[in-house]
């Protein structure tokens, strides 16, 4: 999708406070597009609004796994060109089994599957008939590692809705990114202090020498939106992570 192409559209970003969500942000305000970013979190809004400092930039505090909350946000949305989601609570599920608390797995499987679908059942009658909706899946699903199993599940099963949604919902289109290991603020919760570290590790073992970056995932789900022939689709964009 050129950027040019995104002029006037109006474009829904979940997760677009931080890391990847609001890479996207950035990239497809700088193209012209009008963006409302949807988040939890009041003050990382009120941080990214700060930020990015664009009059065709809103917010709104909306949590995803909430029914009531994301048929209301719909409600007084307007028209919509794209839907996307980059958010996930993986907080306390990177766990091996006999450590894993069912509420922190629960917490995935709300913003990484019942939000998405939340969102695409009350988001796809305000999209226009050539719009999108994609959402972010993850290499964990391909290569799982010890203390990752509810977050390759939940990958997994997004994607298994992706391809069921992009039939139910045509001639809207409905996609998947797959990231491999980006630099976001999320590996606070998978490595801790051993994040530097442990990114380090991975850029060392891939093929493309180095980890991703939030503006890597901006790039394949810009391309995603404006691909009219694409359609039930997962986007690898991972440096070559599922060859080693």
């Amino acid at each position: 999708m050129a950027l040019a192409d995104i002029v006037n559209s109006r474009i829904l970003i979940v997760g677009g406070s931080s890391g990847m969500g609001l890479a996207l942000a950035k990239h497809t305000l700088t193209a012209g597009a009008e963006v409302i970013i949807v988040g939890r979190n009041e003050d990382k809004l009120r941080r990214a609004s700060a930020e990015l400092r664009n009059p065709a930039l809103s917010t709104a505090a909306v949590d995803i796994a909430q029914e009531a909350q994301v048929a209301d946000l719909f409600e007084r949305i307007g028209r919509l060109d794209h839907i996307v989601s980059t958010a996930a609570d993986i907080e306390g599920a990177y766990e091996l089994l006999p450590a894993l608390d069912l509420k922190a797995a629960q917490r995935v499987v709300e913003s990484k599957f019942y939000g998405p679908l939340l969102l695409a059942k009350y988001g796809a009658p305000k999209l226009i008939a050539t719009g999108s909706i994609t959402f972010t899946s993850g290499i964990a699903a391909y290569r799982p590692a010890a203390r990752g199993s509810v977050v390759a599940a939940v990958n997994a099963a997004l994607e298994g809705l992706v391809r069921a949604l992009a039939v139910e919902l045509a001639p809207i289109r409905v996609n998947a990114v797959s990231p491999g290991w980006v630099d976001t603020p999320i590996w606070t919760f998978v490595a801790g202090d051993r994040k530097d570290e442990t990114l380090d590790a991975m850029a060392r073992r891939l093929p493309v020498g180095r980890v991703g970056q939030p503006e890597d995932i901006a790039d394949a789900i810009t391309y995603l939106m404006g691909n009219g022939f694409t359609t039930g689709t997962t986007l690898h964009v991972e440096g070559g992570h599922r060859l080693i």
